[in-house]
This record gives structure tokens, sequence and C-alpha cells, in this order.
């Protein structure tokens, strides 16, 4: 599931401008880097990705969070202990060293994570997919670590350059049409004798794209629906014990009709929510099986769609499950 690239070295290689500018990128000091190699690609991609990770949840993250809610509860603590009665300079003196030091480790941890982040290579490949936008290939997602972009939220630390839209490829501006030269082509140099070059390598066949089946399209409609029924029927079976108790003290039958019409819609709701679980975990089998033969069909050389938001929640969960 974590082999799906954002754009494939097929993709990258199919236009030969774009190709000649990821080249560029990929060879500029500090990089030296070919990002149409898929496989180094997916590599280069996992191990920063760990290094980040590790980067931005390391002890010193937990160190300065630890510190700060000590910061925070010193204080309270220090005034309700008997011990430190009369004595301000131990009740509430050290809250402010405390919140000092988990500032600056959690500094620390902002800047070190950055600077993960700004890897030259790591740089160079967020530049190859704004060129490879500019060009019109599409790109299948963009992690979330790579441009530095929370859980909650969709603020960019460092997001993909914007390129200039560039024309298709065969279209040109008539300022670049050149007329043909009057100047007769030089003689052909004479040809030296051909070795055999060795036999290349064999390509794998492209896989056409599948189309998208109705039962992911019906995952992508229902990803951020339900969630609803578990509370719903726990708050009705409350509804029904105090409904119930309330009977009881009164003596009122009232009550336990009431009680009973609440136990029943919340055994409804338990019963409805259970079969949306079940549905939605078939739309999901479906919907990984569809990625998968997206991950495949990019393999070989054939350019992927992009992936739309429930499915690209989809790929990192199932890549963080897979990791963990």
């Amino acid at each position: 599931m974590t082999g799906l690239l954002p754009v494939s070295g097929a993709a990258l290689s199919a236009d030969p401008r774009l190709l000649a500018s990821v080249r560029d990128v990929g060879s500029r000091p500090g990089i030296d880097f070919d990002y149409t190699d898929d496989a180094a690609t997916a590599a280069l991609l996992e191990h920063h990705r760990r290094t980040v990770a590790a980067a931005e949840h390391g002890p010193a993250m937990w160190l300065g969070a630890l510190l700060l809610v000590a910061a925070v509860v010193w204080p309270f603590a220090g005034s309700a202990a008997p011990a430190l009665d009369g004595r301000p300079e131990l009740a509430y003196g050290p809250a402010g060293p405390l919140f000092v030091t988990a500032v600056a480790c959690l500094t620390y941890v902002r800047r070190r994570w950055k600077r993960k982040l700004l890897h030259p290579r790591l740089t160079g490949y967020r530049h190859v997919l704004g060129l490879a936008r500019a060009h019109g290939v599409p790109l299948t997602h963009v992690p979330r670590w790579l441009v530095g972009r929370p859980l909650s939220g969709d603020r960019e630390t460092v997001p993909i350059p914007a390129y200039g839209e560039v024309a298709p490829a065969g279209e040109s501006s008539p300022e670049e049409v050149k007329p043909p030269s009057s100047t007769p082509p030089p003689p052909p140099e004479p040809q030296a004798v051909a070795t055999p070059a060795p036999a290349p390598a064999p390509v794998p066949v492209p896989v056409p794209v599948p189309a998208k089946p109705a039962a992911v399209a019906a995952y992508e409609a229902m990803a951020d629906e339900g969630g609803w029924h578990d509370e719903t029927g726990c708050l009705l079976l409350l509804a029904a014990i105090g409904g119930a108790a309330w009977a009881y003290s009164e003596e009122n039958p009232a009550g336990y009709l009431a009680a009973t019409l609440a136990t029943a819609l919340a055994l409804t709701t338990w019963l409805a929510g259970a079969k949306q679980g079940r549905e939605r975990q078939r739309l999901r089998e479906a919907a990984l099986e569809y990625v998968r033969t997206l991950t495949a069909a990019q393999s070989t050389g054939t350019p992927v769609p992009e992936l739309s938001a429930p499915l690209r929640a989809l790929l990192e969960e199932e890549a963080a499950k897979n990791r963990g």
C-alpha cells in the first residue's frame, strides 16, 4: 500500500520538457538524484519519512511537553500543599523556569523537524512535483509529512512550489516557430563502425487504469458519515434508565412506557450503526483493492489520476497501519 508514489518516473519522462527540468533538479549541487527511478524515489521518501517522524516525536518533544504540563500544574499544586504554605518562592517560583525550559525544548524540536523537511533531496522532490503539476501531470497524492501538514488543518509548512502552467507538447506560440533556414545542411560525417549494443532490459507493459467501481464511489460518498449511532444509543439508554427510575419513585406507569420506548430506540439505533459499519467495511475493502490496482498500474508506467480526499486518507491510514 505504501508503493503508490505521488507521480511515477514514466509520467515524468513522457514529456521531454518536463524530463529535462526534472533532470536539472536532480543534478543540482547537494541533490545528485534520479527522480525518475521509482524504486530509488520510494526508498528516499520512506527513509526521510522516518527521519522526519523521529525528529518530530523524539525525546525532546516528550520532555518539553512534560515540562510544560509541570509548569502549568505547579502553581496550583504548590498553593495547595501545606508544606509550602508561606513560601511563595517554592510554591510559585519554579513554574517560570519550567515554562522557559519547556518552550526551549519545543522550539528545538520544531527547528530540527523543519530542518529535516528542508533536506536538499526532499526540497528537490517538492520542486519535481511542482513541475509535474505545471506540465499537467496529475499527482495521485501528496503525503502530509512531505509538506509538513498536520493531521487537523490544511496549513502546509513547506508547500509544493508553484510554477506557471506549461502549454501541452506540440503547441507553441508564434514567437517559438522558427522559419526554415536557407543555409544548406552540412555534409554528413563518416560513420564509425557500430559495435553491437547490449540487449535492453525488458520494459513492463503499461496496464490501463481501470474505471472507478461504483463501490469506491459509494465509499467516497459515505467516508465522512456515521459515528453517531453509538453515542445516540447510549443517550437513549440513559434516558430509559432515568425514565424507569422516575416511574419507580413516582409510581407512574407512564415512565415505564417511556423507558421501554427509549430502550427500543436505543437497540434500533445500535443495529442501524452495526449495519452501516458492515457496509462501510465492505466498501473500504473495495476502495483498498482499487488503490492496489492503481499502484500496480503505476509500477508499469501508466499515469495514475489524482486520488480523492477519502482515498488519500485511506492510503495514509493503511500506510501508518502497515508501518505499525
